[in-house]
């Protein structure tokens, strides 16, 4: 009898609920701006990270203790380079046709979003192809190869030796990265190599902070336990702290405080500021409470079952429709009627559902695309 983690369907319209929400944020409406950050200063990056990591925990835990330690690594290998692939991918249309729709349109938010490859094509294609020059929008599947190619030793250590090790050198890269360790060694490297590529346009999120929520999500999906049941006295200050968060976000936008950019700086996004992981922390302490209700609840979200369900040919396919909006119609600072907007909108989530079917019919008839999450009838 296989030991294999059953699917989760709740965490398949978790996934899915931050795919619409990154949606909402990428596509240039008018609507991307409100729909930022709904829950306070967190966003949907962070819950798609720490669910795929914890998903990843459970998937490859389960396969490490079920076909060995190879199998496992091979597996992530697997992974990493189906990512890889759909990177290139998304990276060709963005250089080639992307570009040049950009530049024909005269669409400031096309050319921008590829600057760097307007002023140093040749170098930016090939720092591209390494994954060292990474433009808005397609940033963050390179953060996800490098930490699936990481993931291997990560879970191995975990699984013989225990997690406290791995953890708490997780912990100090993160608090490294709040002082800038990454700006500091990208100077060094600069320094001794003379790489052109600016620092910012290597990806906006910062690998050294944005490890610890991955370990975080791989350590607790390997343990063969479900989450854990918080006590009232951690239940209570979470909620205070997620509520106060929350009204903060929505009364003052996405600025924490407009002028203090030592409180942007705690709240920061890109390199995971304290403050912003407790805002995540507190969430998810909420979240993990209130799951069992909520699932006795609510119906089953069945279309957001279905994008977490394939949840790497949708994140793909709405990098895609959000780079041709771009091209076609422009930024969020085009003004354009709200019906146009509704429109794109409602046109894009059409196109997510209907990638998100043809993959799972693809399956159905026996033909395995390189971008189902998960891949193999193991994780299932």
């Amino acid at each position: 009898m296989s030991n294999a983690p059953q699917r989760r369907w709740e965490l398949d319209a978790l996934r899915g609920l931050m795919l619409v929400l990154m949606t909402l944020t990428h596509m240039p409406t008018m609507y991307s701006l409100p729909s930022g950050q709904p829950f306070g200063f967190v966003s949907a990056a962070e819950g798609f990270v720490f669910l795929s990591a914890y998903m990843a925990g459970r998937v490859y835990g389960g396969r490490a203790r079920r076909d060995g330690l190879p199998a496992m690594q091979a597996a992530f290998h697997s992974r990493a380079l189906k990512l890889y692939l759909c990177q290139v991918g998304l990276l060709l249309l963005a250089f080639t046709l992307i570009a040049w729709l950009g530049a024909y349109n005269q669409q400031g938010g096309v050319t921008g979003l590829l600057e760097f490859f307007f002023i140093d094509p040749g170098t930016a294609v090939v720092a591209a192809v390494l994954l060292l020059h990474n433009p808005p929008l397609l940033d963050i599947l390179p953060l996800y190869i490098a930490l699936m190619l990481l993931s291997p030793w990560l879970l191995r250590r975990g699984l013989q030796r225990g997690w406290n090790g791995v953890l708490a050198v997780s912990a100090l890269l993160w608090l490294a990265q709040q002082w800038g360790l990454g700006q500091a060694l990208y100077e060094g490297f600069v320094q001794g190599t003379g790489f052109s590529v600016p620092y910012k346009d290597m990806g906006a999120f910062h690998g050294f902070a944005w490890q610890a929520l991955w370990v975080a999500g791989l350590w607790l999906g390997a343990r063969q336990q479900p989450l854990p049941r918080f006590p009232w006295w951690l239940l209570v200050p979470a909620t205070l702290y997620a509520a106060g968060m929350l009204l903060w976000r929505h009364m003052v936008g996405q600025d924490p405080m407009p002028g203090v950019p030592a409180v942007g700086q705690l709240l920061d996004k890109w390199s995971l500021g304290p403050l912003r992981v407790l805002n995540f922390a507190s969430v998810f302490v909420l979240l993990v409470s209130a799951g069992p209700w909520l699932k006795r609840v609510l119906p089953r979200p069945l279309p957001l079952e279905l994008l977490g369900r394939n949840s790497l040919s949708v994140f793909c396919a709405h990098v895609v429709i959000a780079l041709f909006t771009l091209a076609f119609f422009g930024s969020t600072e085009v003004v354009r009627p709200w019906t146009t907007d509704a429109a794109l909108l409602a046109s894009a989530f059409a196109g997510l559902l209907a990638v998100a079917m043809a993959v799972e019919t693809l399956e159905r008839t026996g033909w395995r695309p390189a971008l189902v999450w998960p891949s193999g009838p193991q994780v299932r």
